[in-house]
């Protein structure tokens, strides 16, 4: 069996095809992968990291503007779209793939589409509520669509193709309990642990929020746990907290590279809403506060965080009203009030579906051929 992922621009494209690709080799013996991706892009550093071996089209995005580097851009996109065919069909000679998957990002495009010209299986998987350009024009020719919330049924003109599967989330976030995570942070209080991080897209203004926010934590005396990601960031805002002490139960980390049992652990998250964190966090159906990027194209994470806020399962702050204050006094109030963050877990756990990968994995496997 030799399947291709074709994905990239971000890891929220690039992860959940890790996470099946590695189902695949775990359940299917001599099982081929390989991943194509955009020349330039994060995936040439993230998949070669995670084992897979990678090939790469060129492709760049079009720009909505009228302006004169827009224009020069988009031409060069278009010829960057007659290179990329080429680059295209001979991967798929060289391969010779029995299915050929596309998760985000705009490598999938003319990979995807000249494998279902060929008459290939082919498969692609949006994570976002809204799909993008890419999803939209692969959605014509592709054998199914698979999404991960139901109200993306409505923008399709096929809705008869398409399939809700969830976004698939690590196995990771499943292996312990709640109270198991708790002791391996070596929580033994019964403080509410919150847990926020910012992604890379405006995770500078977000960050210099949270610098107010841990201030007002730390002359509040730290009503609750708390462990803030601060990213890039993290010198900044270490200098800028020079003068106080967090107190304890507080950490300010560069990174959380223990994510799934921090995350697990947690009663409340402060976060984006890009869409594989928001799988995360519906799939442990934890309450969250969500802060859409707004420098996000399409507006992709305001359509995601408003799934979640209609439902009740998550509060939404758009980015232009908050601050530190606004943020402190939210989760502040939503921890102490356990009613209420039941009620939202509730929604979520509707929301989340733990066993995508698994809905995906039946999906795929349906599609290739004896």
């Amino acid at each position: 069996m030799r399947l291709l992922f074709t994905c990239g621009g971000t890891a929220g494209h690039i992860n959940p095809a890790v996470a099946l690709a590695r189902m695949f080799q775990a359940r299917n013996e001599r099982c081929e992968v390989l991943f194509v991706g955009a020349k330039g892009g994060m995936e040439e550093r993230l998949v070669p990291k995670e084992g897979f071996p990678l090939e790469t089209v060129t492709i760049s995005s079009f720009r909505r503007s009228l302006g004169p580097a827009a224009i020069r851009h988009n031409l060069k996109t278009l010829h960057d779209l007659s290179v990329s065919r080429r680059e295209a069909d001979a991967i798929l000679d060289r391969f010779q793939p029995d299915l050929v998957v596309g998760t985000g990002g705009y490598a999938s495009y003319p990979v995807v589409k000249a494998a279902a010209l060929r008459g290939i299986p082919t498969a692609v998987h949006e994570s976002n509520a809204v799909p993008g350009l890419t999803t939209r024009r692969l959605a014509k020719v592709v054998d199914r669509v698979m999404v991960g919330y139901e109200e993306s049924r409505a923008h399709y003109e096929r809705p008869e193709r398409v399939i809700v599967t969830g976004t698939p989330v690590r196995g990771a976030f499943f292996e312990k309990t709640r109270e198991e995570a708790r002791a391996a942070l070596g929580i033994t209080d019964d403080r509410p642990l919150l847990l926020s991080y910012w992604g890379s897209l405006g995770a500078e203004v977000m960050n210099g929020h949270m610098t107010d926010f841990l201030r007002r934590e730390a002359a509040a005396g730290a009503p609750f746990r708390h462990i803030h990601g601060a990213g890039r960031n993290y010198e900044a805002m270490c200098q800028s907290l020079a003068d106080v002490t967090l107190p304890d139960g507080v950490e300010l980390r560069e990174y959380i590279y223990d994510m799934p049992t921090v995350m697990r652990a947690a009663d409340l998250v402060l976060c984006r809403a890009g869409a594989s964190t928001l799988a995360e966090v519906s799939a442990l159906a934890l309450p969250a506060v969500i802060v859409p990027s707004p420098n996000v194209t399409n507006h992709h994470q305001e359509h995601n965080a408003a799934v979640l806020g209609d439902k009740g399962a998550a509060v939404v702050l758009p980015e232009p009203t908050c601050s530190g204050a606004v943020l402190y006094r939210t989760a502040r109030d939503l921890l102490a009030d356990p009613a209420r963050r039941r009620a939202m877990s509730q929604e979520m756990a509707l929301l989340g579906i733990p066993d995508a990968a698994e809905h995906i994995y039946a999906t795929l496997i349906g599609l290739i051929r004896p």
